[in-house]
C-alpha cells in the first residue's frame, strides 16, 4: 500500500514533536532557555537528551548531546591542541551574553552545515586528528547508570532492572571526574588527556632526511 508523502510528512513531525520540548531548559554553557531533544537511542539504553543549545554547538562544531567534534568525533580539547586554535570565547556571562546575542543575529548568513567559528572553517585535518578519529559507532556511552540499590545489594528487581548490574567507576579514576564546561571550552578534560597520552605513545615515521631519492609513483599505461 502506497503511503502519500503529505502522510510521511505528518508521520515525521508527530515524531519530532513528541521527542523535544520547547524551551526545556536552559544551555548549560550559555544558560539561555533552548528547545531540548530527548530520545532513546535502543533497547535497554538509557534515555539521551540535548544539554547545550544550536548556537553553541555551531560554535564549537560539536554534538548538542555529548559534546564531542561532529567530524571527528573526538573531545574539543584533543581537536584544538592537534590543529593549534586558540579558545578566545568570553568567560564572563556578561560578555558571553553579548557575544552570543551578536552570533544569533549573523546565523542566518552561516551555512548550517558548517561551524561558525572562522578558526575551525580554515583548518585542515591533521596527522594527529586523523590517527585519533574514531571510525565506528561507540555505543556503550548510551548504556544505563549503575544500579545503585544493586551497589547496596538491595535491588529485587533482576534482570528487569532497567539499570546496569556491574562494578561502579573508582572514584579516584580520573575519567569518573568529567564535566560539561571544561568539555566544551577544551580544558582540564581527563578523556582529552587520555587520547594525548595514547597518541604520544603511537610509533611515529620521521620523514627521510635526504629527499633526492623520493620518486613520485608513476602511472602505469595500458
Amino acid at each position: 500500500m502506497a503511503v502519500s508523502k503529505s502522510t510521511n510528512t505528518y508521520n515525521r513531525q508527530n515524531w519530532e514533536d513528541s521527542t523535544k520540548e520547547k524551551y526545556g531548559k536552559e544551555c548549560k554553557i550559555c544558560a539561555r532557555p533552548f528547545t531540548v531533544f530527548r530520545w532513546c537511542p535502543g533497547s535497554r539504553m538509557r534515555f539521551k537528551k540535548t544539554e547545550i543549545c544550536q548556537t553553541c554547538s555551531k560554535l564549537k562544531n560539536v554534538c548538542q548531546t555529548c559534546l564531542l567534534d561532529l567530524e571527528y568525533g573526538l573531545p574539543i580539547q584533543v581537536r584544538d591542541a592537534a590543529l593549534k586554535i586558540q579558545d578566545d570565547l568570553p568567560r564572563n556571562e556578561v560578555n558571553k551574553e553579548y557575544y552570543i546575542q551578536n552570533l544569533d543575529s549573523q546565523m542566518s548568513k552561516f551555512d548550517s552545515t558548517q561551524p561558525s567559528n572562522s578558526a575551525l572553517k580554515s583548518k585542515g585535518a591533521s596527522d594527529l586528528l586523523l590517527r585519533l578519529a574514531r571510525t565506528a559507532p561507540y555505543y556503550k556511552r548510551n548504556r544505563p547508570h549503575v544500579c545503585s540499590f544493586w551497589v547496596k545489594g538491595e535491588c529485587r528487581r533482576g534482570e528487569e532492572c532497567p539499570y546496569r548490574h556491574e562494578k561502579p567507576t573508582d572514584p579516584d579514576d580520573p575519567l569518573a571526574d568529567q564535566n560539561i564546561k571544561d568539555r566544551y571550552y577544551g580544558v582540564n578534560d581527563p578523556v582529552a588527556e587520555k587520547l594525548m597520552r595514547r597518541a604520544a605513545a603511537m610509533p611515529a615515521l620521521p620523514p627521510p632526511e635526504d629527499r633526492t631519492d623520493v620518486k613520485a609513483p608513476t602511472r602505469r599505461t595500458k
